[in-house]
């Protein structure tokens, strides 16, 4: 394996939507897409194992990608799955490149050498942390601080457990985003919001937040959704029109306040 590991055919590490966008908050989604180089084949892993939560984020890009419409904010979106490498672990760290996943083998993630995991790093990583912070310095540039929200979609049911809730605010030490959004997407009607559930932005192998939002002290969250509820894009779309308002409040909220 060289750092060469994507071919002509490939597609490039990330999206970016919309990036002239006016309004002060900067979309991330780690886990949006669920592509595999060629070089690696399928990872030996069947096409519907990647295709279920254990590749990617089932419908997060589709409100992303919604999201950075109705609110004019620009979005970066990964393109590989997260079984290549998972761009909101460590590289190299807990999680980085599973060898198992949800009960599932991944045998081309076995006995990697450190210039593989160097390669995939190389090739699907760096690039898409390299461009947000590309978008965190053109946005400052403009006279622009963003607010920073990236957003992941979560299993209905883990380990046997249903999950209660609808959406979940998972974030760290600075509540200027958090404590407005969840606030916010409280008043929704029927809506359950969890606070740091059904994960937690302050585990120690979440990468996003801590390499970009606090390097520049930025306002900062991640925004959870139940996969089921936004399996289709019809069902996105609804969701998003929904999140819109709160996401649009909470942001102008954290704008306003003081650390």
């Amino acid at each position: 394996m060289t750092s060469s590991l994507l071919s002509p055919g490939d597609p490039p590490a990330f999206r970016t939507l919309n990036e002239a966008g006016r309004f002060p908050l900067l979309l991330l989604c780690d886990h949006a897409g669920k592509a595999v180089p060629a070089a690696l084949g399928d990872l030996g892993i069947s096409a519907v194992e990647l295709a279920r939560h254990i590749g990617w984020d089932i419908g997060a890009l589709d409100v992303a990608a919604e999201l950075s419409a109705l609110l004019d904010a620009p979005l970066v979106a990964s393109a590989y799955s997260r079984l290549v490498i998972d761009c909101n672990r460590w590289p190299g760290g807990e999680g980085s490149i599973p060898q198992v996943s949800d009960g599932t083998r991944v045998p081309a993630n076995e006995g990697l050498a450190a210039e593989d995991i160097d390669a995939r790093a190389h090739a699907c990583f760096w690039p898409y942390h390299n461009e947000v912070e590309r978008l965190i310095a053109d946005m400052t540039a403009r006279g622009t601080r963003p607010a920073l929200l990236v957003v992941h979609s979560f299993t209905p049911v883990m380990n046997g457990a249903r999950r209660p809730w609808h959406l979940g605010v998972l974030w760290r030490t600075d509540a200027r985003l958090p404590a407005p959004l969840l606030t916010e997407l409280r008043r929704l009607e029927g809506v359950v919001t969890g606070d740091n559930e059904p994960y937690s932005a302050r585990a120690s192998y979440e990468y996003t937040l801590a390499a970009h939002a606090d390097a520049h002290e930025l306002p900062h969250c991640s925004l959870e959704i139940r996969q089921d509820l936004i399996d289709t894009r019809q069902a996105a779309i609804g969701w998003t029109r929904r999140l819109a308002p709160a996401i649009r409040a909470a942001v102008e909220a954290a704008r306003s306040a003081q650390r």
